[in-house]
């Protein structure tokens, strides 16, 4: 398959997959032959194998181990929970050889990834902020580091990492192979292209921003007071299938999943207030079924790869329009299709129109009638972002989002 060694084809063989899609049909082969390579494709198709083949392949055939404290391949990730999934894909890739794969995110233990650092690593998955931790520590050395992958580049962006990157940066070596991708193309990816890749080559299998064609999406028109009763209702509808559901804030998300949990669904709830370990038992309990419904914040947005998920829903609609984009394409993964429901507030309008502009068209309507802004007033926009900083907490070193609140006297935390 693609040139691959015979050992990850076989690999390959046993996860089932069999055909290439078309970002790994044309990453890939560039990959493999060397070259920088910037890829846009949208979410669901294969990306992490597009990059994570290539980089496994190049350093299986690495002689010897890596020195202390260094690393040969680093791949970056934005979210704790898509680094995870990272690492979990690129072991299954590298069963069998020597390749070793380790973790290094927010919200666990330092130590235990520093005694993993000091003995050197082949591939490292890494939140920005943690790796920026280590190194501040001199836990670990970029200065031998080959290979790079930035993976949901954009992200990185919205989450307020483009520091963290550009303190990254200089520590690597020049001569060094880059691969970037991402879902959609914001104007200051440019910076980031221009920082780490050399004359790249740019495969996109989609215009940036479109969503998975099999994503069938509507909206509705609703107060925010009766957005809940809603959800229950059309969640009421099939409580057997699995079902996302965003919500804007952290303590708005754990507060919507008691209400579902009293109102009989098997709920859990996913965002940065939650330790690593309730974050990965939660995300454990959606795959295998146990739990029917997650409510999460954008800060997992892109670590959800559940082909089983039919439902997305936003019950709060998301500061950055982009992210609209990776939220519903947690449903059709894997050639399947999904549904993807938005719930509109008056107040909401603003975000709706920035949503359909990355679009490029607009979402049906199935309920309500689209709010009108009060006369002479136009709808404010808002910026996202999320995360904390650094080992004592829960997060992997983003800013904190500047969002509008409610009136009210206590001002809520972003998610």
């Amino acid at each position: 398959m693609l040139g691959l060694p015979p050992r990850l084809a076989q690999n390959l063989s046993e996860m089932g997959i069999t055909d290439p899609t078309p970002i790994q049909a044309r990453a890939i082969p560039e990959a493999m032959n060397g070259r920088d390579v910037m890829g846009l494709a949208q979410t669901g198709t294969g990306k992490t194998a597009a990059f994570g083949l290539p980089l496994v392949s190049a350093i299986a055939r690495m002689e010897g181990r890596p020195d202390p404290k260094t690393v040969r391949g680093l791949v970056l990730a934005p979210t704790r929970e898509l680094a995870k999934q990272i690492l979990d894909n690129l072991r299954a890739y590298a069963a069998g050889t020597s390749v070793r794969v380790e973790l290094v995110v927010g919200g666990a233990a330092p130590r235990p990834q520093e005694n993993k650092l000091a003995r050197g690593v082949d591939i490292l998955v890494a939140t920005p902020g943690r790796l920026i931790d280590h190194l501040d520590r001199k836990a670990v050395r970029l200065s031998e580091t080959g290979f790079l992958v930035l993976d949901e580049a954009d992200q990185m962006l919205d989450l307020g990492f483009i520091h963290a990157l550009r303190k990254i940066a200089p520590l690597l070596p020049a001569e060094r192979q880059t691969m970037l991708f991402s879902a959609t193309m914001p104007k200051q990816m440019t910076e980031i292209a221009q920082a780490f890749l050399t004359d790249p080559v740019r495969i996109e299998t989609a215009p940036p921003g479109k969503p998975v064609d099999k994503i069938s999406q509507s909206v509705h028109f609703v107060e925010q007071s009766e957005k809940t009763g809603l959800l229950i209702d059309m969640l009421s509808a099939h409580r057997d299938e699995a079902a996302l559901v965003f919500a804007r804030t952290k303590h708005g998300a754990e507060r919507l999943m008691k209400t579902l949990d009293k109102a009989g669904f098997a709920a859990a709830s996913v965002h940065g207030n939650k330790s690593q370990g309730q974050r990965e038992r939660a995300l454990k309990g959606f795959r295998s079924g146990e739990l029917t419904v997650l409510v999460a914040t954008d800060v997992a947005a892109r670590g959800i790869d559940v082909p089983e998920v039919r439902h997305v829903y936003n019950f709060d609609l998301p500061n950055v329009a982009d992210n609209y984009v990776h939220r519903i394409g947690r449903t059709a993964r894997a050639g399947r299709d999904g549904a993807a429901i938005a719930f509109c507030a008056p107040a909401e309008m603003g975000e709706l129109r920035d949503i359909q502009k990355v679009m490029g068209r607009d979402i049906p309507v199935a309920g309500g009638t689209p709010w009108s802004a009060p006369r002479g007033e136009a709808p404010k926009k808002r910026r996202g972002g999320g995360g904390g900083k650094g080992f004592g907490g829960g997060g992997d070193g983003a800013r904190k989002p500047q969002s509008r609140r409610p009136r009210q006297s206590r001002p809520r935390k972003a998610a």
